[in-house]
């Protein structure tokens, strides 16, 4: 019965009024946090939580994306377009911040897991698909110059470049990826990590600032000997 609740109201679920509320009824059946992600396969436009904020004028949402609690996708004067790939998941209190030169976009089958920041001015960020990004992970694409002679808040915005994150890459707790980096396809970065180079395909990379340690090759040749 409750499933049939939930499959009901979420026929009328969106990113209207009347959406939000008939997602808000969806929901008093399911288990909260990651037990709603089944909800997102209800309907093609996916799962808002109600207490999800998104303050953008140009969204682009693929098939059943899921956006939980607390999650805030906010466009500051002039911010370009936030565009979520199929089956995206952002989870609890992600922050996207867009302002002006930014964007962001994340490709299908990648999971933001809990309060994650993407913070996109002067150069967009850009995620792959079937990327992995653990808990209280934070990108920045710009800095703050800091010549002398005048305070930093008072100083502009600078970029080395887009921040790309190719497509299977894993990012463990924590991570903090700075702009102008890539990090490469299948790619692995470890806990704590302040990634301020390019990370190459397949590499596994640790420490501040991050450093190439291994491949994902030789890690898979020690298991095997």
């Amino acid at each position: 019965m409750s499933d049939m609740w939930a499959r009901f109201w979420m026929r009328f679920a969106g990113r209207s009024r009347v959406g939000r509320v008939a997602t808000r009824l969806a929901t008093w059946t399911c288990p909260p946090y990651k037990g709603r992600r089944q909800l997102a396969h209800y309907n093609r436009y996916g799962y808002i939580a109600p207490t999800a904020t998104l303050h953008h004028n140009n969204l682009r949402f693929g098939a059943n994306v899921f956006v939980g609690d607390g999650v805030v996708i906010y466009q500051d004067r002039s911010g370009g377009p936030v565009e979520l790939g199929n089956r995206v998941h952002l989870y609890n209190d992600v922050i996207v911040e867009i302002g002006p030169g930014g964007s962001l976009s994340i490709g299908a089958d990648t999971h933001i897991q809990p309060r994650c920041q993407f913070t996109s001015y002067e150069a967009p960020i850009q995620i792959g698909a079937g990327v992995q990004i653990a808990p209280q992970c934070a990108f920045y694409s710009y800095d703050h110059s800091f010549d002398q002679g005048e305070l930093i808040s008072r100083q502009p915005l600078r970029t080395k470049g887009p921040i790309i994150i190719d497509d299977d890459a894993w990012l463990g707790v924590g991570v903090i990826v700075l702009s102008g980096v890539r990090i490469g396809q299948g790619a692995v970065v470890g806990a704590g990590a302040v990634v301020t180079t390019d990370v190459p395909a397949g590499a596994i990379a640790v420490g501040q600032p991050a450093q190439v340690v291994s491949t994902r090759s030789s890690q898979r040749s020690m298991h095997q000997q």
